[in-house]
Formats: structure tokens, sequence, C-alpha cells
């Protein structure tokens, strides 16, 4: 199989499993929003993530992408390391991951009551098998990225989102409520945990013969590795959930849902952009290896090419048809997230980057600059929504996303040219045309947009826009028909 053909192969793989892994969370969104939860209650549920999510940052640490590059590397060089690497990653994860835990339940009502939202508690005691099954399921999802088997990464992915949605759905329907969603999610983890490590174990672990003697200092040079990529992981958790926390501190379990409502959106329009990105970047491991740098341009100038052509469109009919799409959705109790999606609109186009880039720049080992970025762009978020949430409200979270991801995307692109190159001429006439189809396309839905009054006139404006942007891509060039079909077989 060529690289081009493994590349659109693991692609449609992440892709698939990406797309069972966000209907069904959407799924759950629109249950859990519409039907079985009242906002206080989804806020709270989310806002509880939220917390966990910068918690698990001690749990996890830098350790798993660490490990994911030094499995992509000696996978080819030395396959007898990928046991003793395998067995190192897990004794540190699991010791770590004992003392957060620890820590959490012993102190889980104190973190509660400080944060402002004693009800809680019982979340966040439940949040140590939260932490531990979620570590784990993350991991091997990770640890399968850097062996080049994404078919692995795929499955546990898609899994964890089914099970979420049938066993929260489930356990709400029981009358266990919010507590009841969350409990859903735990199992859902536990699940993909389970087939992750079992995979992990059978298909790798036992798969290579171990080496007489661990290389001396491989261990050191992943736990070093593994310090940039912390500050990274770090950085990007606390710039994705510390507004939503901020949220619920300054204001209520309702706005709350508002903004989660908005960011969840968000990021069902970005699975295609995550999906390719996860793909490609163990390639610009393998081909820095071998000289291949201009391979590795090609690859990427192609993909943010691609990438743009959907998401500056997407992005621009979203602003448009925000109202119509939250309130016929979710109901009119939800449209205070109305002018949050709009904001986090453009943030999806600097997103779509970030997921084609990030992973990218730590297989050319860039982490510790990507981090350096990160952190300072992270700090800078963190002041913005303490500035603008009390001031501005909940769409201030969403002006401070937008504002400091701005910064961080431009960096990631430079740090990428001095790479590779890149084609800055050709990559800016593309460009050019991709915004000309944007505005055409813009003006197609914005004219039809006043006439929607049920889902079914939604849909067809959607589909309107879809028609529009499709006859410009192919008549642009910028899309080959036959490339398309190529793909899809």
């Amino acid at each position: 199989m060529s690289r081009q053909d493994h590349i659109v192969h693991g692609f449609k793989a992440t892709l698939v499993a990406r797309a069972v892994y966000m209907l069904s969370s959407a799924l759950l969104m629109f249950l859990l929003a519409r039907y079985l939860l009242d906002p206080d209650g989804y806020g709270t549920l989310y806002w509880v993530i939220g917390v966990l999510a910068i918690l698990q940052l001690v749990a996890d640490l830098g350790f798993g992408k660490s490990a994911a590059r030094y499995f992509s590397e000696y996978s080819e060089k030395a396959p007898g390391q990928i046991p003793h690497l395998i067995r190192t990653t897990i004794t540190v994860k699991i010791v770590i991951i004992t003392l957060v835990g620890y820590t959490l339940l012993v102190f889980h009502e104190r973190i509660a009551i400080g944060l402002g939202e004693p009800t809680a508690a019982p979340f966040l005691a439940a949040g140590v098998i939260y932490i531990t099954v979620f570590s784990f399921s993350t991991f091997t999802q990770v640890a399968f990225q850097g062996f080049n088997r994404l078919v692995y990464s795929a499955v546990v992915q898609a899994i964890s989102g089914v099970a979420r949605l049938v066993f929260a759905v489930g356990f709400v329907l029981m009358g266990l409520g919010a507590l009841g969603a969350f409990f859903g999610y735990i199992v859902g983890y536990v699940l993909s945990a389970a087939v992750g490590v079992t995979l992990l174990y059978y298909k790798f672990y036992t798969q290579y013969e171990p080496a007489t003697t661990y290389e001396d200092g491989l261990s050191r040079r992943l736990l070093e590795y593994s310090v940039p990529l912390t500050a990274t992981r770090s950085a990007n958790v606390i710039d994705k959930q510390i507004d939503t926390v901020l949220v619920g501190v300054f204001l209520t379990p309702t706005a709350v849902a508002f903004y989660t409502l908005g960011k969840q959106i968000s990021d069902f329009v970005l699975a295609p952009a995550e999906s390719l990105g996860f793909t490609i970047s163990p390639n610009f491991g393998e081909q820095k290896a071998t000289g291949q740098l201009e391979r590795a341009r090609q690859i990427y100038e192609t993909s943010l090419t691609h990438t743009m052509l959907l998401y500056i469109p997407a992005t621009a009919g979203l602003v448009i048809i925000a109202e119509p799409l939250v309130t016929m959705v979710f109901g009119t109790d939800y449209a205070g997230a109305v002018p949050v999606l709009q904001v986090l609109a453009v943030f999806i186009v600097l997103q779509a980057i970030t997921n084609l880039t990030s992973d990218s720049l730590d297989y050319l080992g860039r982490a510790r600059s990507r981090a350096v970025a990160k952190g300072g762009t992270a700090a800078a978020n963190f002041g913005l929504n303490l500035v603008l949430i009390p001031t501005v409200g909940v769409v201030g979270a969403a002006i401070a996303t937008v504002a400091t991801h701005s910064v961080y995307v431009a960096v990631n692109l430079y740090i990428v040219h001095s790479e590779l190159s890149l084609r800055l001429r050709r990559l800016g006439r593309s460009m050019g045309l991709i915004c000309g189809i944007t505005g055409v396309m813009a003006l197609a839905v914005l004219l039809v947009t006043p006439l929607v009054s049920s889902p079914l006139m939604l849909i067809g404006a959607i589909a309107l826009g879809a028609l529009t942007w499709a006859i410009l891509a192919v008549a642009s060039g910028l899309v080959d028909p036959r490339d398309v079909r190529s793909a899809m077989t």
C-alpha cells in the first residue's frame, strides 16, 4: 500500500469512527438538552466534566503523546524496545493516577465548596473513576496513532461514543438525573479503555520480541520529551476548559449550559479536521526521519487547502443559520447560546487549522516550541476570561477564546513554515479562491434564511448552501470529482 493510500485508508477509518463518536455525542447532547435535563442540570454536568478535565492534566501529563512519538520511531528502527516502552509508560501512568485519584477522593467536598458548587461533590467523588478510565481510553487511542494503526484508534473512539450515549440516557431515564448521565460517561470510558488496553497488549506488547536490554537512556528521553508535551497539553486543556469553569464560577449553571452547547456544536463541526490531523501527523515523523520533507510539505499544503475549503464556507453559513438552528433543535430555552455559537464560528476555522497542525509539530520534534506558544496564549486566555466574563457575560468567554487562539494559530503556522518551507504564494491564491466561494455561498444562504420557519426549511437552506459550495468548488478547480470518487471507493 502506497503512503497516499495508507493515509486515505487511515483517514476513512478515523473519519468513520469520529462520525460515530460525534453523531452519538450529538444525539446525547440533543436528548439531554431537549428532553432529559433542564439547563441547570445540563450546565452542572458539563461544568463538572470541565473541572475534571483540568484535574486530568496531572493524571495524564504528556506520557501518552511522548510514548506515541517513540512508538512511531522505534517500530521502524528497533522494534525490540517497544515492549519496554509500553511497560514504562503504563507503570508511570498507574502511579500518577493513583496519587491523583486518592487526593481527589479525600478533598472532593472541599473542591466543590471552594468553587462555589457544593452540589457537585458527588460528581467529583465519582470523578476518581472517570479520570482513571478516561486516561486509559485516550492513551490507547494515541498509542495506536503512534503505531500508525488508526483503525484500532477508531474502534476505541467509536465504542466510547456509543456506550456513553446508551448508558447516559439509560441512567437518566431510570431517574438518576445529571449524576446518572455522568455515570453513563464513566461506563462508556470503562468499555473503551478495556478494549483499548486489550488490543495494545495482544497486538503490540506480545507481538514484539523484547530486546534483551532496555536501550540506555531511552526511558529518560521518554520522560524528558513528555515535559514540553505536558506543558502543551496543560495549556491546551486549560485553554479549552477554564472558560467553562469560570463561567460557572462567575455566572450560573444555565450560562454554562449556553456556553457548553455552543462549544459542543463547534466540536461536532470540527470532526473531519480532527480526523485528518490525527491521520496525517505520524507520517511527518516518519518522513523527517527519512529526509523526505518535500513530500511532507505537499501533504500538509494539500490538507490545509482542502480543510479551509470545507471550514471557511461552513462556518460562514453557521453564523447565518445559528438562531434557527439552536431554537428549532434545542428549544427556545437555549436561545442564549446563539451569540456564543456565532462568535465561536470564527474559532472553528482556527481550531481546524490547529487540529491539522498541532500533532504534526509533535511528530516533527517541535513540541517544545509549540508548548511555549500554547502556554503563553493559555495564560492570556485565562486573563481575558477573568476580565470579560464578569463584564460581558457568557459571550465574553467566546471572545477570549477566539482572540487568544488566533495568536496561537499564527505561531503554529510560522513553525510549520520554518520546518517545511511552505509555498506561501500558492497557498495565498487558494485561500483567495476559497474566500470568493464563501462570499457567494453566504449570500445564497442569507437570502433564504429569513424564510426559514421549520426544521425542514432549515435543512433546505443548508442544502442550498452545500450545493452552491460544491458547484463553485468544482468550477474553481479546488475539488476534482474524480479524486472524491477515488477516495470514496
